[in-house]
């Protein structure tokens, strides 16, 4: 990290933030498979190398990975209602283009799939639920290319909101701020229909990094607004809901990403109930989706789970205004 870098992050970031995620992205270069938290010992399977291997291994064997590696590209489009309590008329209809997990730099075909798909499509906002990179380790060079390819084809009149996911180090986000994505971490912004407005609230990851501060980010918040969450994994639900959260995004877990027949997934990889791993979901009076994953992790494959790209449509029985 180059010093002006650094110097921004510190303006930035509180102390104790900066220096868990620079002292994580250490042990993510050192590939550890564990990872002290307090005085438990946290284990992630996504650091453990042998298992993208074996199933390359199992796939080869049965002769499926030609296969499989062409599901993943097989991109599947889900367009819901997402149904808010009390959501401004100006908002009903609001369209959101939701991404996540592109490892954009491991896609089979460099990525043109899914930009032919996202430039033909319409919506108001595009959110980006982290994990812009295949590796959780070394350079980045190819991903922040790819990405900027990426931000060619996003055509919204909102922008591009996006957060951190484990996979990305935290010099990646001026880089990507350079190209038009507003990165929130741990922070809100507002955006407005007129004198009507909708608040989006991101954090940094939860998962690995552990360094999600919901309380921070929901400083000065109206929760009498409609409030929408874009956090990285499905862990923060309780909380998030407790906080007034109307609508909850996410990713992490590819939906399983090889799963067994019906879309059943074998691995869920996030500290969180099984019913929140895929999918739409809800906890109180909150909503909550988590996202399938747009690209793949560990290896670029896709077993009984398609690859996902999401557009949520807000509406409200009753709006405010």
């Amino acid at each position: 990290m180059d010093a002006d870098t650094l110097t921004r992050l510190r303006e930035r970031l509180p102390a104790a933030h900066l220096g868990t995620r620079l002292r994580r992205q250490t042990e993510h270069v050192a590939t550890r498979f564990g990872v002290r938290s307090g005085k438990l010992m946290r284990f992630y399977w996504e650091n453990f190398e042998l298992m993208p291997k074996a199933l390359g291994v199992i796939l080869k064997l049965a002769g499926l990975m030609d296969w499989a590696r062409t599901n993943a590209i097989g991109y599947r489009l889900e367009e819901l209602d997402i149904p808010i309590e009390g959501l401004p008329r100006a908002f009903e209809g609001y369209r959101i283009l939701h991404l996540s997990d592109l490892h954009i730099d491991e896609i089979l075909d460099g990525g043109e799939c899914l930009f032919r798909t996202v430039a033909a499509l319409k919506y108001d906002l595009c959110v980006l639920t982290g994990d812009y990179r295949f590796d959780t380790y070394g350079v980045y060079d190819e991903t922040m290319d790819r990405m900027a390819k990426l931000m060619g084809v996003l055509n919204c009149p909102d922008g591009v909101v996006g957060i951190l996911g484990n996979h990305d180090f935290i010099e990646m986000v001026p880089g990507l701020e350079k190209m038009g994505i507003t990165m929130l971490l741990n922070e809100s912004m507002s955006i407005g229909r007129g004198s009507q407005r909708i608040r989006l609230v991101g954090l940094d990851d939860v998962h690995y990094y552990e360094v999600a501060d919901l309380a921070r980010a929901m400083t000065d918040v109206d929760t009498s607004e409609a409030v929408v969450l874009l956090v990285h994994s499905p862990e923060l639900i309780e909380e998030a809901e407790a906080a007034g959260v109307d609508l909850y995004l996410c990713g992490h877990t590819h939906g399983g990403q090889v799963c067994l027949p019906g879309g059943r997934p074998i691995i869920g990889n996030a500290r969180c109930a099984r019913d929140k791993i895929s999918g739409r979901w809800t906890h109180g009076r909150m909503q909550g989706y988590t996202h399938n994953g747009t690209g793949a992790s560990g290896l670029p494959v896709r077993v009984n789970c398609p690859p996902e790209i999401t557009i949520h449509r807000l509406t409200g029985s009753s709006g405010k205004g």
